[in-house]
């Protein structure tokens, strides 16, 4: 059962108890322990009385508290909370005197004692003690349930602004990909033209992958690491023999979900940071399983004359807009670490993710 469903159910469900147990309790059963006669006019007014808390538990909670609690004017609340106890004190009263209530009641206690004076005090604390516990309940639930309803609205308001923010992060990363393997090719067709039609097949097939599977929050691991196969083939096309590249995967690999396009970056930033077209360099990108947990680590050489950047540059996302991605996907569920000198002068990114 959803939770509007939930609270849907249970608010009425607890109107119900309370009524029944206000009506049964205080208006029943009480009168029904008295060794007498109970006059008719008595029975009238409690069904009077009780009407006239149920019209004061709903005017508090429907009325009073959204507009005036609920809208910091704390002093006409409480102004308005003691004058609706006074009126429900004197209907009381006012009901009672009408039936000649005193009399009767006198009449039914004290049989022997016809000439007995029955209590006529305005004051009746029965009434004033439920009234304020009716009013202190209604004013109760309805706090509860516009707490409810706010964090209803905050979490439909935090979700909407998760999506489009993640839109935003894939409509980046979409062209910064695109433009960067059309200007591959187009200097490939110079050179090849057999090759370029391999790439422009490869190019295909993921585009194909962008077009579909980027439209589902999740896509499968296998896709996307043969996304980023065809990506390294395509990349590789264009390159000298003095560039080394190593793509390690599991085997056999665990179809997990995953966020399409999410691993793409950090072999985009290898590419574009660790190559050299007259300088022996490697990139070495290695994918581990081991359950629900996918390890990543991308290696690429270093250059003096090339500063690894984590922003990337004014046509891609870099690196810093990826780690938002995980922080809205994958809250307190990977670790990112950047480490952009080791020992064996290479950038190094080390992904762990908690896919499920």
């Amino acid at each position: 059962m959803s939770p509007l469903a939930l609270r849907r159910f249970i608010f009425p469900l607890t109107h119900a108890l309370l009524w029944a147990l206000l009506g049964v309790t205080l208006l029943l059963i009480q009168p029904l322990t008295w060794r007498i006669t109970i006059p008719t006019q008595f029975w009238v007014k409690q069904i009077a009385l009780f009407l006239m808390w149920l019209t004061l538990f709903y005017f508090n909670a429907q009325v009073a508290v959204p507009r005036l609690l609920f809208r910091g004017r704390t002093g006409w609340f409480i102004v308005l909370m003691i004058s609706l106890v006074v009126a429900v004190v004197g209907f009381t009263k006012l009901v009672e005197t009408t039936l000649h209530l005193p009399e009767l009641m006198t009449r039914a206690f004290h049989p022997d004692e016809p000439n007995r004076q029955p209590n006529k005090s305005w004051f009746d604390m029965g009434a004033l003690l439920v009234s304020l516990l009716v009013l202190g309940i209604s004013t109760s639930i309805a706090a509860v349930q516009k707490w409810q309803n706010d964090a209803h609205i905050r979490r439909d308001l935090e979700q909407q602004q998760t999506s489009s923010e993640l839109s935003f992060l894939k409509a980046q990363i979409n062209p910064h990909f695109f433009f960067n393997t059309l200007n591959n090719i187009y200097a490939l067709t110079v050179v090849n033209g057999e090759l370029a039609r391999q790439a422009i097949h490869t190019l295909s097939r993921m585009m194909r992958y962008v077009l579909y599977e980027t439209q589902a929050p999740t896509t499968l691991l296998s896709k996307e690491v043969v996304f980023v196969q065809d990506y390294i083939d395509l990349m590789q096309l264009r390159l000298t023999d003095k560039v080394t590249i190593t793509f390690e995967k599991p085997t056999p690999l665990l179809d997990v979900p995953v966020a399409p396009m999410l691993l793409l970056p950090f072999v985009e930033n290898a590419f574009k940071h660790g190559i050299s077209a007259v300088l022996p360099s490697h990139i070495r990108i290695i994918l581990r399983q081991q359950g629900t947990t996918l390890d990543m680590e991308v290696r690429n050489t270093t250059f003096p004359d090339k500063r690894p950047s984590m922003e990337g540059d004014s046509s891609g996302i870099g690196l810093t807009n990826t780690r938002r991605r995980l922080d809205l996907l994958y809250p307190n569920r990977y670790q990112l670490a950047v480490q952009e000198h080791t020992p064996e002068q290479e950038f190094l990114v080390h992904l762990t993710l908690q896919v499920a």
